[in-house]
């Protein structure tokens, strides 16, 4: 659903306001961003996929109707950007820049004085093993992920945005989730093997996760509870997938657009605007 300042600028811009067109725009430019950094893992395809996907948005404002939220009908647009990055840049260089050199090249990266510099390494070690394991992830559990877990989209906005069943979204979602945790867990100083001895425990991991999407009954939920008062392993297990779905909330925000990249967008709406006056 739209917030109220959404709806106002909606309405004004449907109407040709140009300001509230681009006041509309740069309300939802980080989360388009955030989005092609992680899709495309490449800034420039960043930037053209943030450019291309606001263009497209002021060209259609006019005749959206809100059938859907800005964010889902934006991230909608900037999905199908990065599809296309994706199949011109079959052979692009393996080699590119992390989320972390470009926030650093922005100056956006502001140390906690409160943290001592063994917190703030390891701290940056687990950012950096939580990039990689998302990074790792092929493109259709990736997007789940960060459109689900990084971005807060609900399940069913995010099959509106990929265009698939919302059971579909879950069961990507589900391996996503545990392929990024055995990743990210070495790190937290948990280990990976979520199974007990003698195989009798169930998978706890996947009946978490599946109970975060609401699709296992009361009676299973508490089943699994009592399992894991009982069971340190899988306690510990699900600990580490808990903590794993925690950073990738907080995650989101700390990535934003480059001054550099707002200046460029902003010269090309104003530009296609005044075009199109």
């Amino acid at each position: 659903m739209r917030d109220e300042a959404d709806n106002f600028l909606l309405e004004r811009a449907r109407a040709g306001d140009a300001q509230a067109i681009e006041a509309l725009l740069e309300r939802h430019q980080a989360q388009v961003y955030r989005f092609g950094m992680k899709m495309c893992r490449d800034p420039e395809d960043a930037k053209d996929v943030l450019q291309d996907t606001l263009l497209s948005m002021a060209r259609g404002v006019r005749d959206f109707r809100g059938a859907s939220s800005i964010s889902t009908w934006l991230y909608t647009i900037a999905r199908s950007f990065c599809i296309k990055k994706r199949r011109r840049s079959k052979f692009a260089p393996e080699e590119e820049r992390s989320l972390d050199t470009e926030m650093i090249a922005e100056g956006r990266q502001l140390a906690d004085p409160a943290q001592s510099p063994d917190e703030v390494l390891a701290g940056k070690q687990v950012e950096h093993a939580l990039e990689q394991a998302i990074r790792s992830l092929e493109p259709m559990y990736r997007e789940v992920l960060l459109l689900r877990d990084v971005e807060g989209l609900t399940a069913p906005e995010v099959a509106e945005v990929l265009g698939v069943s919302i059971q579909a979204v879950k069961s990507r979602l589900h391996r996503a989730r545990l392929s990024v945790r055995a990743q990210v867990a070495p790190m937290l100083g948990i280990s990976t093997d979520g199974a007990a001895a003698n195989g009798t425990c169930p998978d706890v991991l996947t009946l978490f996760s599946q109970h975060l999407e609401e699709e296992i009954s009361a009676d299973i939920c508490a089943e699994m509870e009592r399992h894991l008062q009982a069971c340190d392993r899988c306690r510990s297990a699900c600990d580490s997938l808990k903590r794993t779905l925690a950073l990738c909330r907080t995650t989101g925000p700390t990535v934003q657009v480059p001054n550099s990249v707002q200046a460029s967008v902003k010269v090309a709406l104003r530009n296609f605007l005044a075009e199109n006056a």
